[in-house]
């Protein structure tokens, strides 16, 4: 009888001609044989595994295993075949021997390791438990297609979990107090310091106009004074120039008085004798009063002169320290601005440089992720070639256009090449019989010198020995 198995079932068939068992899709089941079909479908098994940490903590393990036959080894499904086929996959035999399976290494698995380490690294935990138990159910020719383990639950009367999570919550609680608090002092110190530093330039603001409006109110007092002093200075030399010419005047005066009064004594007395001394007198005293009106004269233009002197000398000296306090200014605005042209030439080059950083920075990034994609891409690329290297080798040369470059080539290659071809016929040895098998390759050895040597004279215009032969 011929039978059929569905997709997702295996034939198995033993008995007579059958060393062992013979698994297949399909086959004649002859007198003497014995046949069951195996469903290869997977099931899923729901468990609770109560395991122990290294500090005796209890805990259960809630996991969901899909677990079912290797339908792509067939090693596998003999071993499954032969030791689980002839029991329901749902039946309490095969669940206890999985379940048993699965507590064993689990709880090996959780011995070894502190709560904290199986709490924290759930996905390592369930890498190993995934493993060891696959390790286990490879003897009976069974694979896990999925496992999950769910989240740790506490015994009743060791509730470390909910501690744990009542912990995290009080100090998560206490944390925010904590930064609602600090973020609270912030906000006060930052406005009071805002306040302090508003105070503060507005007196420094305050202090600088004062500063300055007194500078200016010194220097107009300064100047004021200065010009009042000169002034001064000149009002008293004339002054004093005007009480020395009354001096002079009023002793003068007492002088011509009392030489009149001695005058008109002698006059009196001897009128006679003193009209020629008085006379001769008189013409000194003349002489006299010229002299001295000349000396007054040359003092006033001597005073006058140094006076003038003197206000020019003032003068230029005043001009020469403005002249240098505009030089030293205008060197100061100078050296100001070449210090201000200094630092933006610096930040100019400084941005420049940084912008050339960041173009190289950017460029190298570029670089690096088209490295990096082109590395993906050939790993891709021989993943799905299935690591034959040669293949992706004539992908890619293909892809790049080489063979048609090499095709190119040789084409350029041979251009302008004008091939001679010669045919060259001896005769049939049709006739000839298989004794002579020995001669013939001989014989047609020979045959082939003639267009050979033909062939070579052509191309090359060297002939061959005369003791070999002569061409036509």
């Amino acid at each position: 009888m011929y039978k059929i198995a569905s997709p997702s079932e295996y034939l198995v068939i033993t008995g007579a001609r059958i060393k062992d068992i013979k698994i297949a899709k399909k086959s004649w089941v002859f007198p003497g044989q014995s046949s069951v079909i195996i469903d290869l479908s997977p099931v899923n098994y729901t468990f609770e595994v109560q395991a122990m940490s290294a500090e005796k903590l209890p805990f259960v393990l809630p996991a969901v295993f899909t677990i079912g036959p290797r339908a792509d080894d067939m090693e596998a499904l003999e071993k499954y075949a032969k030791l689980i086929s002839n029991h329901d996959k749902n039946s309490n035999h095969v669940k206890e021997l999985v379940q048993g399976i699965i507590e064993g290494e689990t709880r090996v698995l959780a011995a070894s390791m502190t709560m904290e380490e199986v709490f924290k690294g759930t996905k390592e935990f369930k890498k190993e438990v995934f493993e060891k138990v696959q390790l286990e159910l490879d003897q009976f020719g069974l694979w896990i297609y999925n496992a999950n383990v769910k989240q740790l639950v506490d015994v009743r009367g060791h509730e470390y979990f909910s501690y744990l999570g009542q912990k995290i919550q009080m100090e998560a609680a206490n944390q925010a107090k904590v930064d609602v608090a600090e973020a609270k002092m912030k906000g006060e110190v930052g406005s009071k310091l805002r306040e302090g530093q508003t105070l503060q330039n507005a007196a420094k603001i305050d202090s600088e106009t004062n500063i300055v409006s007194t500078q200016r109110q010194g220097e107009g007092q300064k100047e004021g004074i200065k010009v009042k002093t000169e002034v001064k200075v000149y009002e008293n030399q004339r002054e004093a120039e005007v009480a020395k010419a009354n001096a002079e005047l009023a002793m003068k005066k007492a002088g011509w008085a009392k030489k009149a009064q001695v005058a008109e004594v002698e006059a009196a007395k001897a009128v006679a004798l003193k009209d020629a001394q008085l006379q001769k007198e008189v013409e000194r005293m003349n002489a006299l009063t010229i002299t001295e009106k000349l000396k007054a004269d040359l003092l006033s233009k001597a005073t006058v002169e140094y006076e003038t002197k003197v206000q020019e000398a003032n003068w230029g000296l005043y001009e020469q320290q403005k002249q240098a306090e505009a030089i030293l200014y205008q060197r100061e605005k100078e050296a100001q601005a070449e210090k201000a042209i200094a630092e933006a030439r610096f930040y100019a080059r400084k941005q420049a440089a940084d912008g050339d950083f960041y173009a190289k920075k950017k460029e190298a990034e570029g670089i690096i992720a088209l490295g990096q994609a082109k590395g993906v891409y050939l790993r891709t690329l021989l993943d799905s070639l299935g690591g034959n290297y040669a293949a992706m080798r004539d992908f890619l040369m293909i892809n790049g256009g080489m063979f048609q470059e090499i095709a190119k080539i040789n084409a350029e290659a041979v251009r302008g090449l004008e091939p001679k071809i010669s045919i060259w016929t001896n005769g049939g040895e049709a006739g000839d019989g298989g004794g002579n098998a020995a001669m013939k390759e001989v014989a047609g050895v020979y045959k082939m010198l003639p267009p050979l040597f033909k062939t070579v004279h052509e191309q090359t215009r060297v002939v061959p020995p005369s003791w070999m032969g002569n061409l036509a």
